[in-house]
């Protein structure tokens, strides 16, 4: 029986799928097929705006337009005018629903997964009606398929330009940073307000502090040492809290350590009060660093 058995959206410069029909299909060849397609949707920088790919009984379609690119998978006995026009009219559907900016701004797998209401919807109407409602469009794209054929492409010389080797699928890379972590929470935006504002009284301590040791006492480079510190501490922990690093748990524990020895040392300079304070920043900051974990990965939903 020709029909359409799949389609997706993606975007082009990544290949990053925004939305898929959720069909469920056990079929060897078709789930390879889906393999080979998503290899495809990583490259569709490489390739002009249409093109078409051959695996056995079943075929890939692909139409791009922008950052944007619908792809499909058919029958081989499907005519591949009908499914340019399919692929035509979902790239509409889905650029009258979404923005360029929202869908260069998706940092998510099928981030837009509510758009497959609209793919079942059409691929419903190409698979089970006449599609008189788009015989303009049809004869349209059979012209302009006659006049700029769509690239044939094989899926082998693909998979190469992907970095497949031996069969084995090249791991989705996203556009997104390689560790995604927890949002910011309340507590975490307190701790990096007081940790910015112990650092700038270190600062200006350690500042004042060194202009008169260098005119007048000498000896107290050591204080001022104490004061840079500490603030040198502040500014990696509000680091360590927003951006993600190795070994973590160590770079918190050394910073930790140093502020509170810093301050112990600056006894005198100051009361025990302001001492227990900048302490309790830093407790409340490397707490803060240690829970934010980081995001587990987004599941595909089974599309």
């Amino acid at each position: 029986m020709s029909m359409i058995l799949f389609a997706c959206v993606v975007r082009v410069r990544d290949g990053l799928p925004l939305s898929a029909s959720t069909d469920f299909h056990l079929d060897q060849d078709f789930l390879e097929c889906r393999k080979r397609l998503k290899n495809l949707s990583s490259i569709l920088t490489q390739y002009p705006e249409r093109g078409t790919a051959k695996e056995r009984d079943l075929s890939i379609h692909f139409h791009s337009s922008g950052d944007v690119a619908c792809m499909g998978i058919c029958t081989s006995s499907f005519p591949a005018a009908m499914a340019f026009c399919f692929l035509e009219e979902l790239q509409w559907e889905f650029a009258t629903t979404y923005d360029a900016t929202s869908v260069g701004l998706a940092s998510r797998p099928y981030a837009f997964l509510e758009f497959d209401n609209v793919i079942q919807k059409v691929k419903g109407r190409f698979n089970y009606t006449n599609c008189a409602q788009t015989k303009f469009n049809l004869e349209k794209i059979q012209e302009e398929l006659l006049l700029r054929p769509p690239a044939l492409v094989k899926l082998e010389d693909a998979e190469l330009r992907n970095g497949i080797v031996n069969g084995h699928t090249e791991l989705y890379m996203e556009s997104a940073p390689a560790h995604r972590m927890q949002p910011v929470s309340a507590l975490g935006i307190l701790s990096l307000v007081l940790n910015i504002m112990c650092g700038a009284l270190n600062l200006i301590r350690g500042v004042h502090l060194a202009e008169y040791s260098l005119q007048e006492d000498r000896k107290g480079i050591g204080n001022v040492i104490a004061f840079l510190l500490p603030f040198v501490a502040c500014f990696l922990l509000c680091c360590l809290y927003l951006f993600y690093s190795s070994a973590r748990n160590i770079k918190v524990f050394v910073l930790f350590v140093t502020v509170c020895l810093c301050n112990i040392y600056l006894y005198g300079l100051r009361n025990i009060w302001q001492i227990l304070f900048h302490i309790g920043v830093a407790s409340l900051s490397s707490h803060q660093i240690l829970t934010r974990q980081v995001v587990e990965k987004q599941p595909d939903f089974g599309v």
